[in-house]
């Protein structure tokens, strides 16, 4: 019996116990059940945008080498591959036929002009005595007539001289521009003839060295929209960055020259051209590189965390935002391209306004959450525009994407 009674006291204490446990878990849940989530307050911060266009590099000047007049080439006076001054020396062509043409014209040149000077002599001499009757009036003209064939036997005399020193000086063969030279297509020994179809060599003008890029013709269309309805400022005054095909960085920026002003109708793009230093010859004719073209200026851009905008599967943009009294709201949101780590909002959230960047899968729509605010973010690694940038004139040729 006393055993009986101790067991239904034990049992009591257990329950009694469990009940009290239970009280306080339910108690700490009422306590604790407003979730803490993560904001960031949205603020304006001048942004300039760019946008990654594909292209190749193509030289600044390209020359084909090719000669002017036949014969065998004697020697070759250049290393391939090597840097040339324009007017060097490429080529030596066997000269001794245009030697011999150009000694001959010296010669015809040398006898004119003593035909010339025999013949003002007997001009002279008649045009004095034609005023004393011993010569007649029409051995005078006769005479003044002599002189002035003679006179023009001279100049073409001078004229073949030039022509015989021009073909001289073309059995030299060389360089038209400054630049690098690459290989030669002939050798000693060969025959070449004037105005061949086979260059005998290229050079090519690397440094600057030209990209050119293409554009589609719906983002030149809605740069120049938002141009013209002034939410945007032309960036074409900032330099181009060149990113090269293993993802390096180019050391030297370019500078964005013109917009072609027709469509490719093969592709729908434009062409743009970019002019960019290239001292080191690192960019070579051919490649490929990538280009971070401004495309323009917001003055009162909005940014916000990639993390803090969901995408539904049929591709809409929302957020979670705190709003008054803490309560969870859900707003449709229209961004644009990315700055950084950031989506550029076109429409849905406004200054001021608190998105949930931490705790989203905590929380629903009209939901009451404690919210603290997020450590300051790293500034956007991007430049931002200037006053002095902004005062300048676009003077000249278009020089951005924004015109044809």
């Amino acid at each position: 019996m006393l055993h009986k009674k101790k067991s239904l006291i034990s049992g009591s204490l257990l329950l009694a116990a469990a009940l009290l446990s239970a009280c306080g878990d339910k108690q700490q849940a009422m306590q604790g059940h407003t979730p803490q989530v993560t904001v960031v307050t949205l603020n304006s911060q001048p942004v300039t945008l760019t946008r990654q266009l594909p292209g190749r590099t193509t030289p600044y000047k390209v020359a084909e080498v090719r000669p002017q007049v036949d014969g065998l080439v004697k020697g070759q006076l250049f290393k391939e591959g090597g840097l040339v001054e324009a007017g060097q020396p490429l080529y030596q062509l066997d000269d001794a036929r245009y030697q011999a043409d150009y000694e001959s014209a010296q010669a015809a040149l040398e006898r004119a002009r003593a035909q010339f000077n025999v013949a003002k002599l007997q001009a002279e001499r008649t045009q004095a005595l034609v005023k004393s009757g011993a010569v007649s009036k029409q051995d005078n003209d006769t005479a003044i007539a002599t002189l002035q064939q003679a006179k023009a036997d001279v100049a073409a005399a001078k004229a073949a001289l030039q022509r015989s020193r021009v073909q001289l000086d073309f059995a030299r063969i060389s360089a038209p521009i400054a630049g690098r030279i690459g290989i030669s297509s002939v050798t000693q020994g060969a025959l070449v003839t004037a105005n061949q179809a086979t260059p005998l060599a290229t050079v090519q003008q690397l440094d600057p060295i030209y990209v050119d890029l293409t554009q589609s013709v719906s983002e030149l269309l809605s740069l120049r929209q938002a141009l013209a309805a002034g939410t945007m400022e032309s960036a074409s005054h900032l330099p181009v960055s060149i990113l090269l095909e293993d993802g390096s960085r180019y050391p030297h920026d370019g500078k964005l020259e013109f917009s072609e002003v027709s469509v490719d109708p093969a592709t729908g793009s434009v062409r743009l051209r970019v002019t960019v230093p290239n001292p080191d010859n690192l960019l070579l004719p051919g490649m490929y590189v990538r280009a971070e073209v401004g495309s323009g200026q917001r003055d009162n851009a909005i940014l916000v965390p990639q993390q803090g905008i969901a995408r539904d599967p049929k591709g809409n943009t929302t957020a979670l935002v705190v709003a008054e009294g803490n309560t969870v709201e859900v707003r449709n949101v229209k961004v644009g391209q990315t700055v950084g780590s950031y989506w550029l909002v076109e429409s849905g959230l406004n200054v001021g306004d608190r998105v949930i960047v931490e705790g989203l899968q905590k929380v629903r729509p009209g939901a009451v959450v404690n919210a603290g605010e997020a450590a300051a973010p790293a500034p956007v690694d991007l430049p931002a525009p200037s006053d002095s940038a902004k005062a300048q004139p676009d003077n000249g040729q278009a020089s951005d994407a924004s015109k044809g």
